[in-house]
């Protein structure tokens, strides 16, 4: 859920902070007082496209901040999400931050820290679902029916197409490869003779794991053997010289022990004394065996250089390091052996190929069992949320129509493959809005206001099965009025039961339905425009109704009709609880 929201120096909103309860929240105000702004703000924070127009005039950038209280509604796979992402939850909420700067530049935040677009669009859009004028576009659009369905079905059929989209992706790398291998006879030709002198020139070099990095250490010592011995053996000198340091440590450990046989509380001050000797005398025994091994050898030195320098040719070709240079050997090795191999290879990937695209087809024909299954239900919950919204007469309908089982063989399957990433069907709503007529696409037969209720029978069961914690309407009441308006506005508070749905409306009945009512002003102010929330009260309520009722004057008769209707839509929230 929302709790609250935060907007600054965005669009005309100068700064502005609203909280936001559960149930049913109204958005109400004049045109272009700000509330369409205000959805976008919300859009933009769960990960929507930004542009430098929102950062309001003179301001060098536009914030954005949003409090999610997620517990409550928190499913596995969003608890799996989070942990993925690496999102720890801060007393079961989260915080998400976006900043729109002059320059274009989008800087994202999750609790503080820092993320990416996607990271912030992949969280946002499991907490907020927008509904505005593009999801009435997409219901209109049969390429989308199939997205609408899958979302009625997740539950069912989720792992079925994570299954299918496993399958598909190994499907479709197999058929590029293949397409690879097979199409140009004289580029693999030429491939094939690069690829076999770079992997003959790596071999003969003979490499070893880690060598340059060993090189360069040998280097350093035997660029260094003068000065290496001048310091370790001065160093080994100032140790076990004589009347150097150990024999004066010798002389204190000697003169201890005499003094600890007196006195035994002196014993730990000689055992003090004893163990920096032994440690000291085997630090100059490992620094005289040290310096006897250093080799003044110009020859080896020169040899070292030699060895270097090649190794830093074959780095400019093949990788920064002597590692990844044996790395793109072994990566090449298969693509040498695949073309050296060529014809071979070609069976054989053909025969996985066809082998591939059959169990793909099962798969995919397990899908489309589970969305037939699935459309059945989804009729019949569609047909009883559109008698509920004066939709009587209607008639919906979902065809679905599954591509027939080719026979699958490597030359069709590479120049066609009759496979998408959703599956092999065609998704595709129908209606007929009136009685006697034929069924026919949404397209073709729906007005706006029937859009709408379709919109919203589909928003009525999909909150169901989604567990989104917040959903906005955007003017879902568009073309409708009088009893459908009300019956709208019922479904509407139906959906925000037990959850949070945000709405802007120009309806007086579904603002008389708000268990919470804002209202978008603007005003001036040092030539400025500002945008202002305020929470009405019930007498405030009241007024704002009647002037959605009236338009213009709100009369005394206005404010009685705004009344009954209020006190009508609070008998009905009581009775439906």
């Amino acid at each position: 859920m929302l709790m609250e929201l935060s907007i600054r120096n965005f669009a005309i909103i100068e700064e502005l902070s609203v909280s936001f309860d559960e149930g049913l929240t109204v958005l109400t105000g004049e045109t272009g007082a700000g509330k369409s702004i205000i959805i976008d703000a919300i859009g933009l924070l769960i990960g929507g496209r930004g542009s430098v127009d929102f950062v309001r005039h003179g301001s060098k950038r536009a914030e954005i901040e949003g409090l999610f209280s997620i517990q409550e509604n928190l499913r596995d796979d969003q608890q799996k999400l989070l942990e993925d992402l690496d999102i720890e939850l801060e007393e079961s909420t989260l915080v998400l931050k976006r900043e729109i700067t002059q320059q274009g530049k989008s800087v994202c935040r999750i609790n503080g820290k820092l993320t990416t677009l996607g990271v912030l669009r992949q969280v946002g859009q499991q907490l907020v679902d927008i509904h505005g004028q593009h999801e009435h576009q997409q219901l209109l659009q049969a390429e989308k029916h199939i997205y609408f369905l899958d979302r009625y079905a997740e539950k069912e059929i989720s792992q079925s197409k994570k299954a299918y989209k496993a399958l598909y992706d190994a499907f479709q790398k197999k058929r590029s490869q293949l397409k690879q291998l097979s199409d140009n006879e004289q580029q693999n030709a030429q491939r094939l003779d690069l690829i076999k002198y770079q992997y003959e020139e790596i071999q003969n070099a003979q490499l070893q794991p880690d060598e340059d990095d060993h090189l360069e250490e040998e280097h350093r010592r035997l660029a260094n053997s003068e000065e290496l011995y001048r310091t370790v053996h001065g160093a080994y000198e100032a140790l076990y010289g004589e009347g150097k340091g150990m024999e004066w440590v010798m002389t204190a450990m000697n003169q201890l022990e005499e003094a600890a046989s007196l006195d035994p509380s002196l014993e730990e001050s000689k055992e003090a004394a004893a163990t920096p000797y032994y440690l000291l005398e085997e630090a100059a025994f490992r620094l005289r065996d040290y310096y006897e091994s250093i080799e003044f050898d110009p020859e080896r030195l020169h040899e070292v250089e030699a060895r270097m320098s090649e190794l830093q040719q074959l780095k400019k070709k093949y990788g920064a390091t002597v590692n990844d240079v044996l790395e793109y050997a072994a990566s090449i090795e298969e693509e040498l052996d695949t073309l050296t191999n060529r014809e071979q290879r070609l069976e054989e990937w053909e025969a996985e190929l066809v082998s591939s695209a059959e169990d793909l087809y099962v798969e995919a024909k397990h899908v489309s069992q589970l969305r037939r299954r699935a459309a059945e239900q989804l009729k019949e919950d569609i047909h009883l949320q559109l008698e509920g919204l004066f939709m009587h007469q209607t008639i919906f309908d979902i065809n679905i129509s599954t591509a027939p089982q080719p026979a699958f063989q490597a030359d069709s399957l590479l120049r066609h493959s009759p496979f998408r990433a959703d599956g092999m069907d065609e998704v595709g709503f129908y209606a007929a809005t009136n009685k006697g007529e034929p069924l026919k696409p949404l397209a073709k037969t729906a007005s706006g206001g029937e859009i709408s209720r379709m919109i919203l029978a589909l928003k009525s069961i999909l909150a169901r099965h989604e567990g989104v914690t917040s959903l906005i309407f955007d003017e879902v009441d568009t073309g409708v009025s009088g009893r459908v308006a009300q019956a709208i506005a019922e479904k509407i508070h139906g959906i925000a039961e037990g959850s949070q749905v945000l709405c802007i409306t120009h309806l007086p009945q579904v603002a008389a339905m708000a268990d919470t009512h804002l209202f978008i002003s603007k005003r001036e102010e040092e030539e400025r425009t500002l945008t202002n929330v305020q929470p009405l009260t019930e007498q405030e309520k009241t007024e704002e109704v009647g002037r959605m009722i009236s338009g213009v004057e709100v009369t005394d008769l206005t404010r009685e009709h705004a009344r009954e209707l209020i006190t009508q839509a609070a008998e009905k929230k009581e009775s439906a609880e």
